[in-house]
């Protein structure tokens, strides 16, 4: 009786599966990167997978360079899952413009520095820190933005 008692109170610890808890296998998350591609636009195609209010989830592909971004209260968290390519850090962006609350884009960044990417690479990039996403021809990359709401 000892025993069942024990193990009872364990089993609810592990049998209830928290709110908001979400998974994707690498498969489905390979799926979604095959049907993104099927969508490009200008070199980019991308889907918000996951919004938990603070923090989100986006699948992007290119096979282009990408506009300079600069991220006025948000975080990126970037996983390369595929591909290579190189992203600028710094510096300042050229012919921004708002594009959304808090975002701005441009055509590139002066002053930045050049850093390569290739698959497994993981990098935090500080929100007002600009960057851009480069491909030479032929070059694709896939990757997860974690986009982090900050204080």
């Amino acid at each position: 009786m000892k025993k069942l008692l024990l193990f009872l109170p364990a089993m609810m610890l592990v049998a209830a599966v928290p709110a908001g808890f979400n998974e994707w296998s690498a498969d489905a998350v390979n799926a979604r990167f095959e049907a993104l591609k099927k969508n490009m636009k200008a070199g980019l195609a991308s889907e918000t997978v996951a919004d938990w209010g603070n923090h989100s989830l986006v699948l992007i592909h290119r096979d282009a360079t990408g506009q300079a971004e600069y991220h006025e209260k948000q975080v990126d968290i970037v996983v390369v899952r595929a591909g290579q390519g190189s992203i600028r850090i710094g510096g300042k962006i050229l012919d921004g413009k708002t594009t959304a609350p808090n975002e701005i884009r441009g055509t590139s960044i002066e002053g930045a520095e050049l850093h390569p990417l290739k698959a497994g690479d993981v990098m935090h990039i500080p929100m007002k820190t600009p960057h851009q996403v480069m491909l030479e021809t032929g070059q694709t990359i896939d990757y997860l933005a974690i986009k982090v709401d900050a204080k």
